[in-house]
């Protein structure tokens, strides 16, 4: 197991909320457990490990706490759509093309504000209000982390 497929499932259980995951191959023995307060994720090896993987002292820690991304202020007439997985942040489906919403688009309850690409596949993302984007958050190809914010709407 490669340390990039390692990260791969961590940020998948952070996604879909899972706390625990066991996980056994040949030479490999995966024991994965998140708290709910602060995640924490170690992985323990078994004998017999691939030495392309670093794992020093016998173990990994492969996941620390992130301080959680300052919400923008609240106001009553402003809804913000929040990130509701780990991923990378895409404003419009291709490079070539216009981004999905800018500064000043109108968008209802179906409009795709972007794209969230989280392990290869890519999720489309909706505004989940009507309203006027007042503020675009994220800038196009950043990670972005669950709950963060991503853009300002002014109800209408």
């Amino acid at each position: 197991m490669k340390v990039q497929e390692l990260q791969e499932i961590v940020k998948l259980m952070e996604a879909s909320g899972i706390a625990e995951l066991s996980l056994e191959e040949e030479n490999l023995k995966l024991s994965l457990k998140r708290e709910t307060q602060a995640p924490a994720v170690v992985a323990i090896p078994q004998v017999g490990l691939p030495s392309s993987m670093p794992l020093p002292n016998g173990s990994v820690a492969v996941n620390t706490p992130v301080a959680p991304s300052q919400a923008p202020a609240e106001d009553a007439n402003v809804f913000v759509v929040k990130s509701p997985m780990v991923g990378t942040f895409y404003a419009a489906p291709s490079p070539d093309s216009a981004p999905y919403v800018t500064e000043g688009s109108v968008v209802s309850n179906d409009t795709v504000v972007c794209i969230l690409e989280a392990m290869k596949v890519m999720n489309e993302i909706h505004a989940e209000c009507s309203g006027r984007i007042v503020e675009v958050l994220v800038k196009s190809g950043t990670p972005v982390e669950y709950g963060q914010a991503l853009f300002k709407v002014k109800l209408s």
